[in-house]
């Protein structure tokens, strides 16, 4: 479940430089599907579900609620971007917050698009929910999720152990301009 508050969802697409992020539609249904059943794409998220258990139970137009972005390039969907705020987050530190994911299919991996969904993504947030900060968690030995986050300057808050792996939780708080 997501709450992000009063929030008009969904937005208008929001449009970067090679990227579109919108709203899931009926047509992302199979790549929801690849995303959810890739072993690659869930290396650090506990392993990928048995497709045929997505083919059944995914709905005609998945992950459908506010705070759930389909990046598409080119027309075709190649990630997803999750803002969501849970009821209690796993660490006191992130209570509260807004918390940042993401999947992208291996095929998009190195190209930048994460970095460029991600900027897109918490601008947008800093827009509708003003001076609000944003957490994100990762597997440290997920290299490629640390250095992004790094790279969207989210701070580091807290390292802990959980699910048998040490872990990092980050923080990123909106520029505003001071008076």
């Amino acid at each position: 479940m997501t709450d992000l508050g009063p929030v008009a969802w969904p937005p208008a697409p929001i449009k970067t430089e090679r990227l579109v992020l919108r709203a899931p539609e009926a047509r992302d249904r199979a790549a929801f599907i690849e995303l959810l059943a890739s072993p690659e794409v869930h290396t650090y998220l506990g392993g990928p579900r048995p497709r045929e258990e997505l083919d059944r139970d995914t709905p005609e137009v998945p992950e459908r609620w506010p705070g759930s972005f389909v990046v598409d390039l080119d027309g075709s969907m190649i990630g997803q971007i999750l803002l969501r705020r849970a009821p209690g987050h796993r660490r006191p530190a992130g209570a509260g917050k807004v918390d940042l994911g993401y999947l992208f299919l291996p095929r998009a991996w190195g190209f930048g698009y994460a970095a460029e969904a991600y900027a897109a993504a918490l601008d947008w947030f800093a827009g509708v929910r003003p001076g609000e900060p944003v957490v994100l968690a990762t597997q440290t030995a997920n290299v490629g999720s640390m250095r992004l986050a790094a790279k969207l300057g989210f701070l580091e808050v807290e390292r802990f152990d959980a699910w048998g792996a040490e872990q990092w939780l980050g923080m990123w708080s909106p520029v505003t301009p001071s008076d």
